[in-house]
């Protein structure tokens, strides 16, 4: 029986259960799939259960907001992704260690190439909207992959310090709060903020009736709605836009590995997830 979960604050609408439920399914693998909602001030709570992935009692678990950072003191190691990054997203147990990982970076760029098809070789320049956890994650699998990244956020001094992490020349930042930015210079806008998430529908990180170039894409890391505002406005304009849904199933996936040695098709996935 292999038992995985969740930890965040809060976790009602979480789609993780889906995903893993249908890939452990997909694996013929019996197992379970648990949220545990942990406050963001129960570090104790966040040990205990900690402790059960080291005695093996829960094979591994994902992590997200408000613990990616929280968990990090807790690890015996992290692998080089998470590292670099400054967050956590999965934990599991390796050689009598407690290793932290992270597969949003490589789940987001897996999703990416599928929204970009194989027809885009040329790397551009990226527009991130945003600076917390998530950017960071976008960030560094853009710079990665040869990118030229500008940074926008309203907290300019978080874009600076999230950008001096990463020292690169192909990473800027930009001082705007409105976002209100020269958007046709950008091949890619990617939206890693909580603007247009459920209950707030009719909002859109991009100032209304923004016109975007024809052949920018629009990745909303948002995907609940389904459709957010960002995506609904860009594909009325013709442009490709794509939610965040294809990036939460990669990541769940290549966690999945990890835990279970099991690689599984997202495609399969995708078609249950619609």
């Amino acid at each position: 029986m292999i038992h995985l979960g969740l930890i965040g604050y809060p976790l009602g609408h979480s789609l993780s259960p889906k995903i893993h439920t249908a890939a452990l399914e997909v694996c013929s693998l019996e197992g379970e799939y648990l949220l545990y909602p942990i406050h963001p001030d129960d570090k104790q709570g966040l040990k205990n259960l900690l402790a059960r992935v080291r005695t093996g009692e829960i094979t591994g678990l994902n992590v997200t907001i408000p613990h990616k950072q929280n968990v990090i003191e807790l690890m015996d190691e992290l692998m080089p992704t998470a590292e670099a990054i400054g967050a956590v997203n999965t934990i599991y147990m390796h050689e009598n260690k407690l290793i932290g990982d992270n597969t949003d970076a490589p789940g987001f760029l897996a999703d990416l190439k599928q929204v970009l098809n194989s027809s885009f070789i040329i790397h551009h320049s990226a527009l991130v909207l945003g600076a917390g956890g998530s950017a960071r994650a976008v960030v560094y699998a853009l710079l990665n992959d040869g990118w030229n990244v500008t940074i926008a956020a309203r907290r300019i001094e978080q874009a600076q310090q999230l950008a001096d992490s990463f020292a690169s020349d192909k990473l800027q930042v930009t001082d705007n709060s409105a976002f209100i930015l020269p958007h046709s210079s950008f091949d890619l806008i990617v939206n890693t903020t909580p603007v247009g998430m459920t209950p707030n529908v009719d909002q859109s990180p991009l100032p209304e009736n923004t016109n975007l170039s024809f052949d920018t894409i629009i990745y909303d890391l948002v995907y609940n709605p389904r459709e957010t505002k960002l995506v609904k406005d860009a594909r009325m304009q013709g442009l490709n836009a794509t939610t965040g849904l294809g990036m939460l199933i990669e990541q769940a996936l290549l966690a999945f590995e990890i835990w279970t040695g099991k690689p599984v098709d997202s495609d399969a996935i995708r078609k249950v997830m619609k």
